[in-house]
C-alpha cells in the first residue's frame, strides 16, 4: 500500500489512541507487524501544542520510517501551522483527525464534531495539504455524525479533490461511539466511488475477521486500534493471512515474555522512573487481565512505584502463569 510517495510496504496500521500509542507502544507494533503507526493525536490549539504531554506524543525521532503525527482542531490557520510544525520535527506523514468520538473533543467543535460542517472540513484540508506539500496528508473520519446524517462519502469527495493521500474510514458513526457492530457498507460504498486509498477501521480483532474485512470492503488497508491493546501479536497473526509475502520480523521468533518486558522496559526508559512505573500499569494490565491470579497480582503490583522492582514482579508473574 502507498501514501502519496512512501511505499508502506503493507497493509497494517496501528490506530492513534490518546494515552496508548506512544512511541514505545508504537516501536513493538512495528517490529510486531504494523506498517504504519500514527502517534497520539496534537492538539493545534498554541496553548497545548508545547505541554510536556504533547512534547512526548510528537516525539518520533526513534521511530522508523515512515514516521506519522496526527492533529486535531477546527482552525484552519492553526491546523497548518501545526502541521508544519510536525513536518520539521521529522513526520513523514500528516493525519487529520476528524474521527475521534470523545465528548471533550466534540464540545470544543474538532474531532467527528466537524463531520457536521462539509465547507470546514474543505478549508482545513487545503490550508493543510498546501503547507506541508510535498508531505503527504491523510484523513480519518466516520461513517457520519449520526445514523440519519451518513456523510462519508461527501466528505470522501471533498478529501479527494483536495489532495487527501488516503482516508481512513471508522465503521460507526460519532452517535454510535464504540457501541454495536462496526457496519462495513458505507466503507465499501466510499471504496466503489472514489480513487484514493481507503483503510478500514472498526472491530478488526483476528485475522479471520481482517480477512472478512477486506472481503466486504475492499479496503486497500486495514487500522487496528482497541484489539491491539495487550495483543500487539495480532498484527503479525493478520500480517501472515493476508501479506505472507512480506518477510516477518526477528521479534516474532521471540517469546511472549520476552516481548511483554521490552515494552515495559521501553516505558520506564522513555518516561523515567516516576511517570514510567504509572503508565506502565496500564499497559501490564492489558497483557495480563485475562491470566489466572490477575486480581491477587494486581493488588501488590499497584503499590510498586520502583520501575526494576515493578518488572522482575511482572517477570515472576509471568515466568508463573506459563509453566
Amino acid at each position: 500500500m502507498r501514501i502519496g510517495n512512501i511505499d508502506l510496504g503493507g497493509r497494517l496500521l496501528l490506530a492513534p489512541m490518546a494515552g496508548i500509542t506512544d512511541i514505545p507502544f508504537r516501536k513493538i507494533c512495528r517490529k510486531l507487524g504494523a506498517n504504519l503507526a500514527f502517534s497520539e493525536m496534537i492538539s493545534s490549539n498554541p496553548d497545548l501544542r508545547d505541554t510536556r504531554k504533547s512534547k512526548n506524543r510528537s516525539n518520533i525521532k526513534d521511530e522508523p520510517y515512515p514516521r506519522a503525527i496526527q492533529i486535531l482542531g477546527n482552525d484552519p490557520d492553526e491546523m497548518a501551522k501545526t502541521a508544519v510544525h510536525c513536518v520539521n520535527l521529522g513526520a513523514d506523514i500528516i493525519d487529520i483527525n476528524m474521527g475521534c468520538p470523545a465528548k471533550k473533543v466534540c464540545s470544543k467543535a474538532t474531532g467527528s464534531a466537524l463531520l457536521n460542517d462539509e465547507p470546514l472540513i474543505k478549508q482545513i484540508l487545503d490550508k493543510v495539504i498546501t503547507a506541508v506539500a510535498p508531505t503527504p496528508v491523510t484523513l480519518k473520519i466516520r461513517t457520519g455524525w449520526s445514523k440519519q446524517t451518513k456523510n462519508a462519502l461527501n466528505v470522501a469527495n471533498i478529501a479527494e479533490s483536495s489532495g487527501i493521500k488516503a482516508l481512513t474510514i471508522h465503521g460507526r458513526t460519532r452517535e454510535c461511539l464504540f457501541n454495536g457492530d462496526a457496519e462495513y457498507d458505507t466503507i465499501a460504498a466510499v471504496k466503489a466511488e472514489t480513487s484514493i486509498p481507503i483503510i478500514a477501521n472498526g472491530d478488526i480483532n483476528s485475522a479471520a475477521n481482517a480477512i472478512e474485512v477486506l472481503d466486504k470492503t475492499n479496503a486497500d488497508g486495514l487500522m487496528i486500534g482497541r484489539a491491539a491493546l495487550g495483543n500487539p501479536w495480532l498484527f503479525s497473526d493478520i500480517a501472515k493471512a493476508i501479506q505472507p509475502h512480506v518477510v516477518p520480523t526477528t521479534i516474532n521468533d521471540r517469546p511472549k515474555q520476552y516481548i511483554i518486558t521490552s515494552h515495559i522496559n521501553e516505558i520506564h526508559n522513555f518516561y523515567g522512573p516516576f511517570m514510567g512505573t504509572k503508565i506502565a500499569r496500564k499497559h501490564i494490565q492489558h497483557y495480563c487481565k485475562n491470566q489466572a491470579n490477575f486480581d491477587v497480582f494486581w493488588q501488590q503490583l499497584v503499590l510498586i512505584s520502583e520501575p526494576g522492582e515493578q518488572l522482575d514482579f511482572l517477570i515472576s508473574f509471568l515466568d508463573v502463569e506459563n509453566h
